[in-house]
């Protein structure tokens, strides 16, 4: 059999705030060797690359691809911040690029940086990128004692950081600046959420946050169930203890993606996302109202990426990226919704529909009878006045189908 793989060419270096006097010799080989240098202006700059053989990230940076990949079989170098690899620019090269025909030196990370600045345990810290993601994200990684490192947007991301702690119960939190890391301009100045009063913060920082809770704090479980007056809702929400139930049939995994038909309140698709990072959902919701209501609720809970398509199933269903679970809150009497969702649904998915009218829980029995799946009679009772005394006042019964596509 004859080799036909391309010696590697593109070597992709990890270089920080110290430039070429914190690169190994065979990093600064590769610069001194390479026909063209590609990064950010601060990469360059850190080199000290002439113009002549480099080009600096456009926007998008995509643009850059073609230029380097007409190189091929030719010595080119790609600098990166630390880590190239660590929410860096290395896997969108990787993706072009077969890792046979890559060299990649890379150096510490930030996390890495701030946890020997710090004296930290990196295994036992949470890391977080807030680089153009909602502030939200740290939400459900929030609790007494917790230890995050937050990768910094901007220089005003450590204030709007400390605002949030502060409105979350969380005010006696200290957040750590750190700028500039690994570098001749290294910073480090703390300050409580309550009292944050850091200025000309430079762009480049890491937040290090050592979380102090009040009692009263609203911290994120990690078990499904959160409490209802906790959504912001019209009525129109799957209660506490059934959408625990619910989450348990659709049996989220990691990486997975729901579509939550009918959202209402968007409950079910935001628990489903805090099940893990990597969970994906799309909320379908044709109540203009509700949907921008479930947005500001999934925002509240720390998952503010939740796709929300506002329109009526099975029409808005039409082009979605096909789901690991469905969950039908809304319209499961509908033949047309329910057969979109069938055939959207992935192999191996699993639909859920939770059913309280006769007339719905009837074709779901139809249904089970034809396709299978399980059927579980939710029946739950709440203490409620009676008088001057308490009883337990039954709600209405639900029957739930999980099934699961072969």
């Amino acid at each position: 059999m004859t080799d036909t793989t391309t010696p590697a060419w593109l070597t992709i270096v990890g270089i920080g705030e110290d430039g070429l006097d914190g690169l190994s010799p065979a990093a600064r080989r590769a610069i001194d060797q390479a026909e063209l240098l590609v990064g950010g202006r601060r990469h360059l700059t850190l080199a000290g690359v002439s113009e002549a053989r480099s080009l600096a990230w456009p926007s998008p940076l995509h643009g850059a691809f073609p230029t380097i990949l007409a190189r091929r079989g030719r010595p080119v170098v790609v600098l990166a911040s630390g880590d190239p690899f660590y929410h860096g620019v290395g896997s969108l090269i990787a993706a072009l690029v077969p890792a046979e025909e890559m060299t990649v030196l890379p150096a510490p990370s930030s996390y890495a940086l701030a946890a020997a600045c710090l004296g930290w345990a990196g295994q036992d810290c949470i890391r977080v990128s807030l680089h153009g993601r909602r502030i939200e994200t740290v939400l459900p990684h929030l609790a007494p004692g917790a230890r995050l490192f937050a990768l910094s947007w901007d220089g005003d991301t450590p204030a709007r950081l400390a605002a949030l702690l502060l409105a979350r119960g969380m005010g006696d939190s200290r957040l750590t600046v750190l700028e500039a890391l690994g570098g001749p301009r290294q910073r480090r100045r703390s300050a409580l959420a309550r009292d944050f009063d850091l200025a000309g913060i430079d762009p480049l920082n890491l937040i290090a946050v050592e979380v102090v809770a009040d009692a009263d704090a609203r911290l994120l479980p990690r078990a499904p169930g959160l409490p209802d007056d906790w959504f912001e809702h019209d009525g129109q929400i799957t209660k506490r203890e059934v959408r625990a139930l619910t989450l348990s049939a659709l049996a989220p995994r990691r990486g997975g993606r729901l579509w939550d038909v009918g959202a209402g309140s968007g409950s079910v698709a935001i628990e489903w996302m805090l099940a893990d990072p990597a969970c994906s959902a799309i909320a379908i919701e044709e109540n203009a109202d509700r949907a921008a209501r479930l947005a500001r609720n999934a925002a509240a809970f720390g998952v503010p990426d939740l796709a929300v398509v506002t329109g009526k199933a099975p029409a808005a269903l039409a082009g979605l990226p096909s789901p690991d679970a469905i969950f039908i809150g809304g319209g499961a009497g509908d033949a047309g919704v329910m057969a979109a969702c069938l055939e959207g649904l992935k192999p191996g998915g699993r639909l859920v529909i939770n059913a309280v009218t006769v007339e719905t829980q009837t074709d779901l029995i139809a249904r089970q009878a034809r396709l299978g799946g399980d059927l579980v009679q939710i029946s739950l009772s709440r203490l409620d006045r009676l008088g001057s005394f308490h009883a337990l006042r039954p709600a209405l019964p639900i029957l739930q189908w999980t099934w699961e596509k072969r």
